[in-house]
């Protein structure tokens, strides 16, 4: 009985020391890692949300960029943190279900990270040189057809959703490319600027400046809707090829066994930025949108997920991408 007594009252010891953990949370500054270079749309995202969520912290957050592997890598440095709240992680469409697909990685995707919030997309767009004869979605795809050899495509890391969506279009409408990998978007914008590749697929928000500049083409928005703020520009399934929507969403994540109160307190910061008017008018401003409140939770995130993995992993599959390519 003794035993029992001192057992319970261990137990509860070690709770009281939880909750004391989650009550004092956050206590020093907090760590958000990054894993695409700076300037680029996850970037700008992971600032902005940053300082909504130092506003209700109370607590500075350190946005710590560590490039390479499609994101990868800096997932992996979540994955293997101490789950207390103090090392979170912004993911997209390519670190958290394009690249797990092809890259050997030392943890798994769904289970060894805890969920935070889901926070805003931005579509991808088919663009194409200015010097390519059509001007309109439908135009492109017969241009596409009737040409004798295949058009040139720019590509952005091996397994990425820019990847994903120049597969997916062309095998939507029977057309095959001829493929140029790109480490990144900016050389492949610089090359489509100078007439160097046919067409180039790439997140809609670093593309918008050129496009609206004329230096290139957009012809249409690999999403299932049109994107606000280029209303006039047709999803390809309106141009004719269906079934290609691949919106390039963003989440955050903690390390697993993270303490659910500390996962709470970070949703409720994540929230609490995305419905801030200043922070929701820039992210509107850099083009992307942000997903309803009532998504905005670990468990949306965690559905969002793994519906996202199921649609593409075996597309990911079928088309052969290797992470040597």
């Amino acid at each position: 009985m003794q035993k029992l007594t001192l057992a319970i009252a261990a137990f509860a010891v070690l709770l009281g020391m939880a909750a004391a953990r989650a009550d004092s949370f956050p206590s020093h500054p907090i760590t958000l890692m990054v894993g695409f270079p700076p300037g680029g749309p996850t970037d700008a995202l992971a600032r902005l949300v940053a300082k909504g969520m130092e506003d209700k912290l109370g607590q500075t957050i350190v946005v710590e960029t560590v490039s390479g592997a499609s994101g990868t890598i800096a997932t992996g440095r979540v994955v293997h943190a101490a789950p207390d709240g103090y090392t979170i992680g912004i993911g997209n469409w390519s670190s958290h279900v394009g690249s797990p697909q092809i890259y050997k990685l030392d943890y798994d995707i769904q289970t060894d990270l805890a969920p935070i919030s889901l926070l805003a997309y931005s579509p991808l767009l088919i663009l194409g040189k200015d010097a390519i004869p059509p001007n309109t979605a439908k135009e492109l795809i017969a241009w596409l057809k009737a040409k004798k050899s295949p058009a040139t495509f720019g590509t952005v890391g091996t397994g990425s959703a820019a990847q994903l969506g120049a597969v997916s279009f062309a095998g939507a409408i029977g057309v095959k490319f001829d493929y140029v990998p790109y480490r990144g978007a900016g050389p492949a914008i610089t090359d489509l600027v100078g007439g160097h590749i046919d067409l180039s697929c790439l997140e809609a928000s670093a593309s918008l400046p050129y496009v609206t500049a004329h230096k290139f083409k957009a012809f249409a928005v690999v999403d299932d809707k049109r994107w606000p703020k280029l209303p006039d520009t047709p999803t390809l399934a309106e141009a004719g090829a269906p079934g290609v929507s691949l919106p390039f969403w963003h989440g955050l994540w903690a390390p697993k066994g993270t303490p659910p109160d500390i996962i709470a307190k970070l949703d409720a910061a994540a929230q609490a930025a995305l419905a801030d008017p200043t922070i929701k008018d820039r992210l509107t401003k850099l083009g992307q949108v942000i997903f309803p409140a009532d998504q905005q939770n670990p468990a949306a995130l965690a559905a969002y997920e793994k519906a996202e993995l199921a649609k593409w992993a075996p597309v990911i599959k079928a088309a052969g991408i290797k992470a040597n390519e």
